[in-house]
């Protein structure tokens, strides 16, 4: 149950587990992040002052909420002081003259979230979202994501330094390079146990995280839109509203941390969490852009017959899309390939028992293009315009190109009778004016907001290049996302396990391709292909009309295995088991009386049993074979592995039940899970 109380200077928030406590004197400073405190101990604590007391230094630097000086980034250009505040249900107000400061605690997690409002008349360069501070520790270790295309997602631990450590986007997108997320901890927190702050920024253009640590031993966290700080005007009656900062603290290590990501995301952010992600076919990798009528009905007939249940075409539908050189733009079927349109296709899948969608890159035109041909001025740039992927950016600030998109992309889904749109961004920016860097993705939440008012009943999965935009911002307005373009099963428990680290697992779309991969080449082999994909939201994007009989047979029974058990992948509690960088790596699902446990073994000889998490110690479970085992020993002494690696990856998936009697080793006839056979 969220509650926020005040005594008038101190104030506490509590979350279902957690306490942040704040003390307003003149300026808003940190008490407490942390464990449960009442708001009498939290009156009692300190105020933090610096213990050197010489005038080169910042007295609060690192535990002020919104510092505007001192010498650390400052949250806002111009001086403030508390004039106020004021408890609306779960939300705190703090009122510093033309900003304030919003404070929301989301009942039955333990996610506050942060953002502040500018009201004008002001005039201001520096506007933060929020700024979070840590208690002081012995140690900071900072952990987050790097990467690129196609490797997105390398999870990072590293001593935190003392100094300013910024992680930002400058490409107008999120980025494949960081994501907007950290964690922090001393330096000695696990998978399983230890405390740790994390925060994540809900935006999808440039933005900034700046991890402070101090000489004197303080930490804090400012995140921001935009790479950098840019003048802003606002006229009386004006506001500007900062994206949110959100923040909490688990004191049950990393995967405590995730869950609470992922429970906060499952509630609060993601608009249809309740929902079981479909399996879906793409038709990129099979087809490329030689896409017709004829070709994506016979694909759509073997995916039927495999237990997909949406049919997605790719790119190469419309306009002179026969490369990635023409067309975009120009957002109407290709006459020549559809020559009815795209309804007969689309009524032909949905006869087969499957939905129909379509991919689109609403933001994105080729100069060769009737729409630039038109339109030349609607092009995001400052001077010349540099074509990457022989594409420019369009600009999503400006009214009639925001009008535009909407116009065709409701008109393309009544008459395809869509149900979903795999909505894709190619290129980052590169010459554009400074406004852009954060309001072309306020435009893109505009028109994704309106067309989803229009056609509720869409389900829009977010893309850029791979995992180029996903965030909580953009988690927000769509269903799912493309984790990465490279769908090698062996890179992809690395990227899934970056993605999962905050994003939660039933947005995340995995697809089984085509051996060798057509990125990396590696071969690997189809059954720990379908076993990596199914830790997500599973797709198919091979080429169908090349699978062997025994190849779809085998698909047939693995995609059924799979929506077995797949609302416990998509709706369950995570807890990473082993590292993705181990050569036996795994993951476990909980929901409910229901396990899932998924083992993948690249490497090594290890057949160390794997001590599952989260079950009743009191409880038995069954695997599929009927036999019990104690959750006790499951969790204490593992359940066995027996992968033995003979030069390729090989894995396995366990479903346990829970059977809601005490175990008995008279009723298993096992008393220890190592016993068990395969």
């Amino acid at each position: 149950m969220a509650h926020i109380e005040s005594d008038g200077s101190t104030v506490v928030l509590h979350t279902a587990r957690t306490t942040y406590a704040l003390r307003l004197e003149g300026s808003v400073m940190a008490l407490h992040w942390g464990d449960r405190l009442s708001l009498a101990d939290a009156a009692a604590l300190p105020s933090w002052r610096s213990p050197f007391g010489d005038t080169f230094e910042g007295p609060i630097d690192g535990a002020s909420d919104f510092p505007t000086s001192g010498f650390v980034p400052p949250a806002f250009s111009s001086p403030l002081a508390v004039e106020g505040h004021e408890i609306h249900d779960d939300t705190l107000i703090i009122r510093l003259g033309p900003v304030d400061l919003h404070y929301r605690v989301r009942p039955g997690t333990d996610v506050i979230e942060r953002w502040s409002v500018v009201h004008g008349p002001a005039a201001f360069t520096d506007h933060a979202a929020a700024v979070w501070c840590l208690p002081q520790l012995e140690d900071y270790r900072l952990s987050h994501v790097t990467g690129g295309w196609a490797r997105e997602g390398t999870l990072r631990r590293t001593p935190l330094p003392v100094a300013e450590t910024t992680l930002v986007s400058r490409r107008g997108v999120t980025s494949h390079a960081s994501n907007p997320w950290v964690m922090l901890d001393d330096g000695t927190a696990t998978e399983q146990s230890g405390p740790v702050w994390s925060a994540a920024l809900a935006f999808s253009g440039s933005w900034r995280i700046t991890v402070t640590r101090t000489d004197a031993g303080r930490c804090s966290l400012l995140g921001a839109a935009g790479h950098a700080a840019a003048g802003t005007r606002l006229d009386e009656g004006e506001e500007l509203v900062s994206p949110v900062f959100a923040g909490l603290y688990a004191a049950d290590g990393f995967g405590g941390a995730s869950r609470a990501w992922h429970e906060y995301q499952n509630r609060y952010v993601r608009p249809h969490a309740g929902e079981t992600r479909p399996v879906l076919y793409n038709s990129w990798e099979a087809t490329a852009f030689d896409v017709t009528e004829e070709g994506q009905c016979g694909l759509a007939e073997i995916a039927a017959k495999l237990g997909v249940e949406l049919f997605v075409v790719d790119d190469g539908w419309f306009g002179a899309r026969t490369s990635d050189r023409a067309g975009l733009g120009d957002w109407h079927p290709n006459p020549s390939r559809f020559p009815s349109g795209l309804r007969p296709l689309a009524d032909h899948v949905r006869s087969l028992g499957m939905e129909f969608g379509l991919w689109v890159e609403p933001e994105m035109v080729n100069p060769d293009s009737d729409l630039f041909r038109e339109h030349p001025d609607w092009v995001l740039h400052r001077g010349p315009a540099t074509s990457l992927r022989h594409q420019l950016v369009l600009d999503f600030t400006r009214d009639d190109v925001r009008e535009w998109a909407l116009a065709w992309l409701d008109e393309l889904v009544r008459s395809a009778g869509l149900a979903f749109l795999k909505w894709d961004f190619n290129r980052p920016f590169t010459e554009a004016r400074p406004e852009s860097w954060v309001g072309h993705a306020i435009g893109v939440y505009e028109v994704i907001d309106r067309l989803r008012a229009r056609h509720p009943g869409l389900r829009i999965e977010a893309c850029a290049g791979g995992g180029g935009r996903v965030d909580l911002g953009m988690l927000a307005r769509t269903d799912q996302a493309w984790t990465s373009d490279n769908t090698d099963a062996l890179d992809r428990i690395k990227i899934q396990s970056g993605y999962t680290q905050t994003y939660a697992p039933g947005s995340m779309v995995a697809w089984v391709t085509d051996s060798p991969n057509p990125i990396t080449g590696r071969r690997v082999p189809l059954p720990f292909r379908f076993h990596v994909a199914m830790a997500g939201v599973l797709g198919i994007g091979g080429d169908l009309s090349r699978w062997t009989p025994s190849e779809l047979d085998l698909a047939i029974a693995l995609i059924g295995e799979y929506r077995e058990f797949r609302d416990v992948v998509q709706h369950g509690s995570l807890h990473r088991l082993r590292p993705a960088d181990a050569g036996l790596s795994a993951w476990q699902y909980n929901l409910g009386g229901r396990t899932v446990v998924f083992a993948w073994r690249v490497s090594g000889a290890d057949n160390a049993p794997l001590r599952l998490r989260g079950l009743d110690p009191g409880g038995s479970y069954a695997d599929k074979s009927g036999r019990l085992f104690s959750g006790a020993a499951l969790m204490a002494a593992g359940l066995p592995v027996d992968l033995p690696f003979r030069g390729e990856p090989v894995s396995e998936i366990v479903q346990l039940t829970a059977q809601g009697d005490p175990f008995t080793e008279q009723e298993s006839g096992v008393s220890d899970p190592s016993a068990r056979s395969k």
